[in-house]
Protein backbone atom coordinates (compact mmCIF):
# COMPACT_ATOMS: atom_id res chain seq x y z
CA UNK A 1 0.00 0.00 0.00
CA UNK A 2 1.27 3.42 -0.89
CA UNK A 3 1.71 5.96 1.86
CA UNK A 4 0.69 9.56 1.50
CA UNK A 5 1.52 12.65 3.50
CA UNK A 6 -1.41 14.19 5.34
CA UNK A 7 -1.26 17.43 3.32
CA UNK A 8 -1.50 15.46 0.05
CA UNK A 9 -4.39 13.40 1.48
CA UNK A 10 -6.22 16.62 2.44
CA UNK A 11 -5.78 18.09 -1.01
CA UNK A 12 -6.79 14.85 -2.71
CA UNK A 13 -9.87 14.64 -0.46
CA UNK A 14 -10.96 18.20 -1.26
CA UNK A 15 -10.24 17.67 -4.95
CA UNK A 16 -12.28 14.45 -5.08
CA UNK A 17 -15.18 16.18 -3.29
CA UNK A 18 -14.96 19.02 -5.81
CA UNK A 19 -15.03 16.61 -8.77
CA UNK A 20 -17.61 14.23 -7.28
CA UNK A 21 -20.55 16.01 -8.92
CA UNK A 22 -18.83 16.06 -12.33
CA UNK A 23 -18.25 19.81 -12.25
CA UNK A 24 -15.40 21.97 -10.97
CA UNK A 25 -16.67 25.35 -9.84
CA UNK A 26 -14.29 28.31 -9.41
CA UNK A 27 -15.65 28.84 -5.88
CA UNK A 28 -14.60 25.30 -4.99
CA UNK A 29 -11.10 25.92 -6.34
CA UNK A 30 -10.88 29.21 -4.43
CA UNK A 31 -11.94 27.65 -1.11
CA UNK A 32 -9.46 24.79 -1.48
CA UNK A 33 -6.67 27.26 -2.28
CA UNK A 34 -7.64 29.39 0.75
CA UNK A 35 -7.74 26.36 3.07
CA UNK A 36 -4.29 25.33 1.86
CA UNK A 37 -2.91 28.86 2.29
CA UNK A 38 -4.34 29.08 5.82
CA UNK A 39 -3.03 25.69 6.94
CA UNK A 40 0.49 25.31 8.31
CA UNK A 41 0.59 21.89 6.63
CA UNK A 42 1.05 23.42 3.18
CA UNK A 43 4.51 25.00 3.32
CA UNK A 44 6.56 25.30 0.13
CA UNK A 45 3.46 24.19 -1.73
CA UNK A 46 2.72 25.00 -5.37
CA UNK A 47 -1.08 24.87 -5.38
CA UNK A 48 -1.51 25.24 -9.14
CA UNK A 49 0.97 22.45 -9.87
CA UNK A 50 -0.54 20.10 -7.28
CA UNK A 51 -4.19 20.70 -8.25
CA UNK A 52 -3.43 20.31 -11.95
CA UNK A 53 -1.57 17.08 -11.23
CA UNK A 54 -4.82 15.80 -9.71
CA UNK A 55 -6.80 17.06 -12.72
CA UNK A 56 -4.43 15.10 -14.97
CA UNK A 57 -4.80 11.95 -12.87
CA UNK A 58 -8.60 12.05 -12.80
CA UNK A 59 -8.69 12.78 -16.54
CA UNK A 60 -6.47 9.81 -17.38
CA UNK A 61 -7.60 7.33 -14.72
CA UNK A 62 -11.20 8.48 -14.07
CA UNK A 63 -13.09 6.13 -11.79
CA UNK A 64 -9.92 4.18 -11.01
CA UNK A 65 -8.54 7.41 -9.47
CA UNK A 66 -11.61 7.74 -7.20
CA UNK A 67 -11.48 4.05 -6.28
CA UNK A 68 -7.79 4.37 -5.42
CA UNK A 69 -8.57 7.40 -3.24
CA UNK A 70 -11.24 5.44 -1.30
CA UNK A 71 -8.82 2.54 -0.84
CA UNK A 72 -6.01 4.86 0.28
CA UNK A 73 -8.26 6.64 2.77
CA UNK A 74 -9.49 3.35 4.20
CA UNK A 75 -5.96 2.13 4.81
CA UNK A 76 -4.58 5.38 6.26
CA UNK A 77 -4.44 5.75 10.03
CA UNK A 78 -5.43 9.23 11.14
CA UNK A 79 -5.83 10.88 14.52
CA UNK A 80 -9.24 12.30 15.44
CA UNK A 81 -7.89 15.82 14.85
CA UNK A 82 -6.68 14.80 11.37
CA UNK A 83 -10.04 13.19 10.62
CA UNK A 84 -11.85 16.39 11.67
CA UNK A 85 -9.49 18.43 9.48
CA UNK A 86 -10.18 16.14 6.53
CA UNK A 87 -13.94 16.44 7.17
CA UNK A 88 -13.56 20.23 7.30
CA UNK A 89 -11.77 20.30 3.94
CA UNK A 90 -14.44 18.02 2.44
CA UNK A 91 -17.46 19.91 3.82
CA UNK A 92 -16.12 23.36 2.93
CA UNK A 93 -15.39 22.17 -0.61
CA UNK A 94 -18.82 20.60 -1.05
CA UNK A 95 -20.58 23.73 0.24
CA UNK A 96 -18.40 26.20 -1.69
CA UNK A 97 -20.56 26.38 -4.82
CA UNK A 98 -23.71 26.80 -2.71
CA UNK A 99 -25.36 23.85 -4.46
CA UNK A 100 -25.13 20.42 -2.85
CA UNK A 101 -25.79 17.51 -5.20
CA UNK A 102 -26.80 14.10 -3.87
CA UNK A 103 -23.67 12.69 -5.53
CA UNK A 104 -21.60 14.91 -3.22
CA UNK A 105 -23.46 13.67 -0.13
CA UNK A 106 -23.02 10.08 -1.28
CA UNK A 107 -19.33 10.75 -1.90
CA UNK A 108 -18.94 12.29 1.57
CA UNK A 109 -20.65 9.27 3.13
CA UNK A 110 -18.04 7.09 1.44
CA UNK A 111 -15.33 9.23 3.02
CA UNK A 112 -17.00 9.33 6.43
CA UNK A 113 -17.37 5.58 6.70
CA UNK A 114 -13.65 5.12 6.16
CA UNK A 115 -12.96 7.24 9.24
CA UNK A 116 -13.09 6.13 12.87
CA UNK A 117 -14.48 9.30 14.44
CA UNK A 118 -18.00 9.11 15.89
CA UNK A 119 -20.95 10.96 14.41
CA UNK A 120 -21.41 12.70 17.77
CA UNK A 121 -17.89 14.15 17.62
CA UNK A 122 -18.43 15.26 14.03
CA UNK A 123 -21.78 16.90 14.84
CA UNK A 124 -20.23 18.66 17.84
CA UNK A 125 -18.03 20.56 15.38
CA UNK A 126 -20.36 20.58 12.34
CA UNK A 127 -23.96 20.52 13.66
CA UNK A 128 -25.40 21.49 10.26
CA UNK A 129 -24.29 18.37 8.35
CA UNK A 130 -26.71 15.83 9.79
CA UNK A 131 -27.93 14.83 6.29
CA UNK A 132 -24.33 13.93 5.42
CA UNK A 133 -24.29 11.43 8.29
CA UNK A 134 -27.66 9.72 7.88
CA UNK A 135 -27.27 5.99 8.21
CA UNK A 136 -27.64 4.35 4.84
CA UNK A 137 -24.31 2.56 4.77
CA UNK A 138 -24.40 -0.25 7.31
CA UNK A 139 -21.67 -2.80 6.60
CA UNK A 140 -18.36 -2.91 4.80
CA UNK A 141 -19.91 -4.99 2.00
CA UNK A 142 -22.71 -2.43 1.68
CA UNK A 143 -20.09 0.35 1.69
CA UNK A 144 -18.32 -1.40 -1.17
CA UNK A 145 -21.65 -1.72 -2.98
CA UNK A 146 -22.39 2.01 -2.53
CA UNK A 147 -18.88 2.94 -3.67
CA UNK A 148 -19.27 0.71 -6.73
CA UNK A 149 -22.72 2.20 -7.44
CA UNK A 150 -21.19 5.68 -7.26
CA UNK A 151 -18.36 4.68 -9.57
CA UNK A 152 -20.74 3.06 -12.06
CA UNK A 153 -23.22 5.95 -12.04
CA UNK A 154 -20.82 8.87 -12.08
CA UNK A 155 -19.89 10.40 -15.40
CA UNK A 156 -16.52 12.04 -14.99
CA UNK A 157 -15.87 14.56 -17.74
CA UNK A 158 -12.45 15.68 -18.89
CA UNK A 159 -11.70 18.62 -16.62
CA UNK A 160 -9.78 21.67 -17.84
CA UNK A 161 -6.50 22.53 -16.16
CA UNK A 162 -6.91 25.16 -13.49
CA UNK A 163 -5.45 28.66 -13.80
CA UNK A 164 -5.34 29.73 -10.18
CA UNK A 165 -4.27 33.28 -11.06
CA UNK A 166 -7.64 33.79 -12.76
CA UNK A 167 -9.51 32.90 -9.57
CA UNK A 168 -9.65 35.06 -6.47
CA UNK A 169 -12.07 35.39 -3.58
CA UNK A 170 -12.50 39.11 -4.30
CA UNK A 171 -13.52 38.39 -7.90
CA UNK A 172 -15.89 35.64 -6.80
CA UNK A 173 -17.57 37.88 -4.21
CA UNK A 174 -18.14 40.57 -6.87
CA UNK A 175 -19.76 37.97 -9.15
CA UNK A 176 -22.32 36.98 -6.48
Amino acid sequence: MDTISFDKLLLKSAFCCMASDGHIDNREIAIIKTMCENSPLFKDFNFQEEINSLVGKINTRGKEFISYYFDLLGKTTLTEVEELTLIDFAIQTIKADEHIEYSEIKFFKNIRHRLKISDENILAVYPDIEQFLEKDIVTDSYLDKIANQYLIAVELPQFDLINIDAISHDKLKKDE
